[in-house]
């Protein structure tokens, strides 16, 4: 089966990320895997003493990881969602990678402190991560719920293709949540007639499954288009297609995402192409 693999360093946001994610697998049909990548350098300290005793922190890390996805497991709301936890000794992208590699790992969820955008573990590691993981990314902050029929906006320039596995994803978590609509936002520095139907016709033939809302940004900068758009429209999860070349990549290394967490406390599904 299928797998939501939550990154987690035991914070607040991090727990807040795995109850998101428990609700998405429950209506995706997925398991759970919760990960925690302990730092090649973490507990030793340069001690002969500390070096002895590492399997016993090693050990003792793991179960505190196991202690910690039980109180997901055990909520009546999640019993039928599995749950799996991985604790193993390493740099975060190495030890999630490597688990990505060899598991059919479907969608990776981070949390992050809205108040301070991305920073601190799941925060600087989150914007590491969607750079380095090929696979979809839910960015998750603090002060973000699991919608019950989440409002889902696209953000596109329609140049950007979705690669084959980004695609799944996105009709399945619509059609797991028996989303209506979506809306499809074009953002492009000089917006052409031509490529916006070409456009359309594109991604109508990606998303057949629920109604498509384009909508296109006037008169204001991209990055406050996006942020104004999301507000008006309650979105909860706004998807961010990530190409080196594209104008969306462009506004996320610009702080983008954290700018949207700060002002609208919304989840970010980065793709990839």
């Amino acid at each position: 089966m299928n797998q939501i693999l939550v990154a987690t360093d035991f914070s607040p946001s991090a727990a807040n990320a795995m109850e998101y994610a428990m609700g998405l697998a429950l209506l995706l049909r997925m398991e759970v895997c919760a990960i925690h990548a302990i730092h090649p350098t973490e507990g030793i300290n340069n001690s002969t003493y500390n070096a002895i005793f590492i399997e016993d922190y090693y050990r003792n890390k793991r179960e505190a990881l196991k202690d910690w996805a039980a109180v997901y497991t055990a909520k009546d709301a999640f019993k039928k969602v599995k749950v799996t936890t991985l604790c193993d000794v390493g740099f975060l992208k190495t030890v999630i990678t490597k688990h990505i590699d060899n598991h059919p790992v479907e969608l990776l969820a981070m949390g992050i402190t809205g108040a301070t955008g991305i920073s601190g573990i799941v925060g600087s590691n989150a914007s590491m991560m969607v750079t380095k993981v090929k696979i979809p990314t839910l960015i998750i902050p603090l002060e973000s719920k699991f919608p019950d029929v989440p409002a889902i906006t696209l953000a596109t320039d329609y140049e950007t293709k979705l690669s084959a596995q980004d695609v799944t994803a996105l009709n399945e978590m619509i059609k797991a949540f028996d989303s209506k609509k979506m809306e499809v936002l074009y953002v492009e520095e000089k917006p052409d007639t031509k490529h916006i139907q070409t456009g359309e016709a594109h991604i109508k033939e990606l998303i057949p499954h629920t109604e498509l809302h384009f909508n296109y940004l006037k008169d204001s900068s991209p990055l406050s288009g996006i942020m104004e758009f999301i507000e008006t429209h309650e979105t909860d999860i706004l998807c961010l297609v990530k190409h080196h070349h594209n104008i969306i990549y462009r506004l996320f290394n610009r702080s983008t995402v954290n700018q949207i967490m700060n002002r609208s406390v919304k989840a970010i599904l980065v793709l990839h192409e």
